[in-house]
């Protein structure tokens, strides 16, 4: 797949879908899966169209929800669904300052060179989301491309949503965020190098990087770590500020304690899927408790993870 930027002219046509996939649960697999096969029947390239930051990171950067996924997972995601090319616009004032008209000309138009437009049933754009549907068949007719919109896709009633996901995992109701999302939730990156405190304890972890500051979900877990060896190895996750040993003001770390594994794996990218809420962050007198904690921790996720397939 094909990672491209701005207003530079792609140099030919494309079957287009927008938004800011976030997650890509299963009412944005349904989005995908129809571009695709509109792009297959048109002889078109398949186009994701993505803005990067995400537009109420943009505008309200304190009220803005976390972040289910890095632009380089949504880009991985979507690869693996066969999309052709991700094109993403940064967003910023002057992007956001685009007509409805202006957006559709030179974004849709000129950059893109859409042929097939394909959006979901509540898309809005232009500055002010002051564009809708309506203008965007009628503006297609003079740019030469055909429009479709897609009706909510609904799991067991509930409309698949990023909200809704967002909503499920901080309540840690995983279950209920990976039927939304068809697969559990995951967080990938490279292992990089801590503060080692997890080896001195007699618990080793692999210090996950994390690409945002605000994690949709916080606590202990029991999780499957994958890219290493093939197979997924099982372990027992922490994704906090681990308040033993920092402050309030910390900043959020992923470390994995990996059962009966020990390999030097600094550098390599992985990821960690979150199977089972185990417990809330906590504050431990000293690191003798906390040691006694994480055992206690091994032993609930290692009987939570032989229960399951």
């Amino acid at each position: 797949m094909r990672i491209t930027h701005g207003f530079h002219p792609l140099g030919m046509p494309h079957a287009v879908t927008i938004g800011n996939f976030d997650g890509l649960h299963l009412g944005h697999q349904a989005m995908l899966t129809r571009l695709r096969d509109a792009a297959h029947a048109r002889g078109l390239p398949s186009c994701v169209l993505s803005f990067e930051p995400h537009p109420r990171e943009f505008f309200s950067p304190e009220q803005a929800p976390p972040r289910l996924s890095s632009l380089r997972e949504k880009a991985e995601h979507l690869q693996r669904l066969g999309i052709d090319r991700l094109h993403v616009f940064r967003f910023d004032r002057a992007f956001s300052a685009l007509s409805s008209e202006t957006f559709i000309e030179q974004v849709l138009g000129r950059t893109l060179q859409a042929h097939y437009v394909l959006v979901g049933d509540d898309f809005r754009y232009g500055a002010r989301r002051a564009g809708d549907f309506s203008l965007l068949k009628e503006m297609g007719r003079t740019f030469g491309f055909d429009v479709e919109s897609l009706p909510t896709v609904t799991v067991a009633g509930e409309r698949a949503s990023s909200t809704a996901i967002r909503t499920a995992l901080a309540a840690g109701e995983l279950d209920h965020a990976a039927h939304l999302l068809g697969q559990p939730y995951s967080i990938s990156g490279r292992v990089v190098h801590g503060d080692k405190l997890g080896r001195d304890i007699g618990f080793p972890t692999a210090n996950i990087q994390l690409r945002h500051n605000r994690p949709p979900l916080m606590g202990i877990f029991a999780v499957r770590l994958y890219g290493l060896n093939g197979a997924p190895l099982p372990g027992v996750a922490s994704l906090g500020k681990r308040p033993t040993v920092k402050g309030a003001d910390a900043v959020p770390v992923l470390e994995v304690h990996l059962f009966d594994f020990n390999a030097d794996i600094y550098g390599r990218r992985v990821r960690v899927d979150f199977l089972h809420k185990l417990r809330d962050e906590a504050k431990y007198p000293d690191l003798d408790s906390l040691a006694a904690q994480i055992r206690r921790d091994v032993d609930h996720a290692r009987h939570f993870l032989a229960t399951i397939k």
